[in-house]
């Protein structure tokens, strides 16, 4: 069994900066990408940003140049760091874990996903 547990989200007030956390644990053999998506109240869930093993990056153009996406592959923990919030920010905020290997020999075929965090900008 896998799972994703998030971290990190809260009240910030616009401007203002926050650092989500979300680690992987279970049987885990290897974790190909991982990403933060979000959920605005009423929306869709859309992706925020995505880090291949290798450290490729990816993010939503709403949110170049303030969210970095960082990963420990040891940890098999990611990081997003939020800097200069806006309001429309606000959603809640999951995790992802792609192409998931629970051991050697054994094609990395399934997804999982963290039960989400909130993050709340006010204006």
């Amino acid at each position: 069994q896998v799972q994703l547990m998030e971290s990190g989200g809260g009240l910030v007030q616009a401007g203002g900066s926050l650092r989500l956390s979300c680690v992987a644990s279970g049987s885990i053999f290897s974790i190909n990408g991982m990403s933060w998506y979000r959920r605005a109240p009423g929306k869709q869930r859309d992706l925020v940003a995505h880090i291949t093993t290798g450290g490729s990056k990816t993010y939503a153009d709403s949110v170049k140049g303030r969210f970095t996406i960082s990963r420990d592959n040891a940890k098999n923990t990611v990081y997003l760091q939020m800097n200069s919030l806006k309001p429309e920010d606000t959603a809640v905020y999951y995790c992802n874990a792609d192409h998931v290997s629970l051991g050697f020999g054994i094609p990395g075929i399934l997804d999982y996903w963290g039960q989400g965090t909130q993050v709340t900008v006010s204006s």
